[in-house]
C-alpha cells in the first residue's frame, strides 16, 4: 500500500509512525502541506494513494486536508469529523454530553458580564480555556471575582474570535496527576499518568510520564469518549476527581507519544500504523461523505 503523511513539520512522532508503516511492508511518504497549494478544481493530489494519514500541526490545517482527501474519495484518518469535533473544546464537550460521557461542569459565554456570571454560579477556581488549541496554552484557574475581572477584560482588549467565547469549566483537584488514554480504533492500547506539582498537567510542559494500569472502567470511559467524537485514532484525557470518578477533560485528534512509548512497553506507532492500514484496505475511513 502506498500511503501519504500529511504534516507541517517533522517531528520525532512523524518518523517513528513512517518507520511503522514501513516496518508493516507500506510505502509511506511525507507530504509536507504547507510548502504545496492544493487546486481544488484539479487533478486529484492524492491519486496513487491507498490512503491518507493527517498529522498537521495545525488545526484548520487538519481539518481542510482531511476534508480535501475526503472529496476525492480518499480514505483518511483521522476524519474531518472527528478532527472536527476534537478540534473544539465546545464541540468535544457537546458531543462527550450527549453521548453520555462524564464530564466537568463546564459553561459557555459570548461576553465577559455572561462569563462572569458563569463563573459566580460555577464557584471558583474555575478554568477558562480557549476553544482551540493544545499544549496547555492559554489556560488559566481563576480563583477569586478580582481575578476572574481581570482575565476578562483583558480576553476582551485582545480581541479576535478566539477570545470572544468564554468556555469556562469546574476545576477538579487533581492527586498531582492526570490520565491519558490511546485509542486506537476500537481498542485502548495504553495509557499514561501524567504528574506534575503544576495543575497543568502536558508532557509539553514538562510532566511525568508513567505507566497507568488499563482498569475495565478507564477503557469503558476512554472507548465512549473516542466514539463519541468520531472514533478513529485519539488520546483521551481523563480527570479523577476528589471522589474517584473518573471525568474526560478532552479529546485529542493528533496526539503525540514520543514520551508514552518507554513509560508503556506499547509500540505505539506500531499499533497505529497497523490499524491504519487494515482501515485503508477496507475503505472503511472518509469514504468522500465528511463523516
Amino acid at each position: 500500500m502506498r500511503i501519504a503523511v500529511l504534516i507541517s513539520r517533522v517531528r520525532v512522532e512523524e518518523k517513528l509512525l513512517i518507520q511503522a508503516f514501513r516496518r508493516e511492508g507500506a510505502d509511506a511518504e511525507f507530504i509536507r502541506v504547507d510548502l504545496m497549494p492544493f487546486e481544488l478544481n484539479a487533478h486529484n493530489p492524492f491519486a496513487g494513494y491507498d490512503g491518507v494519514f493527517v498529522r498537521c500541526m495545525g488545526h484548520l490545517q487538519s481539518l481542510y486536508m482531511a476534508r480535501l482527501a475526503e472529496s476525492y474519495g480518499v480514505p483518511v484518518l483521522n476524519t474531518c469529523h472527528t478532527i472536527r469535533v476534537c478540534g473544539d473544546k465546545l464541540l468535544t464537550t457537546l458531543a462527550l454530553t450527549e453521548a453520555g460521557v462524564p464530564t466537568p461542569d463546564t459553561a459557555v459565554a459570548f461576553s465577559p458580564e455572561a462569563a462572569q456570571a458563569a463563573m459566580e454560579r460555577m464557584g471558583y477556581p474555575v478554568v477558562v480555556k480557549p476553544l482551540h488549541g493544545s499544549w496547555g496554552r492559554l489556560l488559566a484557574k481563576v480563583n477569586d471575582p478580582e481575578a476572574a475581572e481581570a482575565l476578562l477584560e483583558h480576553k476582551k482588549t485582545l480581541g479576535g474570535y478566539t477570545h470572544s467565547v468564554f468556555y469556562l469549566q469546574e476545576y477538579i483537584p487533581k492527586p498531582g496527576r492526570d490520565i491519558r488514554c490511546f485509542v486506537v480504533g476500537d481498542r485502548v492500547v495504553a495509557a499514561i499518568y501524567r504528574y506534575s506539582p503544576h495543575w497543568i498537567t502536558n508532557t509539553a510542559r514538562g510532566a511525568r510520564a508513567t505507566h497507568c494500569p488499563l482498569s475495565p472502567e478507564l477503557v469503558e470511559i476512554a472507548l465512549a469518549a473516542a466514539r463519541a467524537v468520531g472514533g478513529g485514532i485519539v488520546a483521551v484525557d481523563v480527570l479523577e476527581a476528589p471522589g474517584g470518578e473518573l471525568l474526560v477533560a478532552e479529546v485529542n485528534h493528533t496526539p503525540e507519544f514520543r514520551n508514552s512509548i518507554a513509560p508503556t512497553g506499547v509500540d505505539i506507532p506500531g499499533e497505529m500504523a497497523r490499524y491504519a492500514l487494515e482501515a485503508f484496505a477496507r475503505g472503511a475511513v472518509g469514504a468522500g461523505k465528511g463523516e
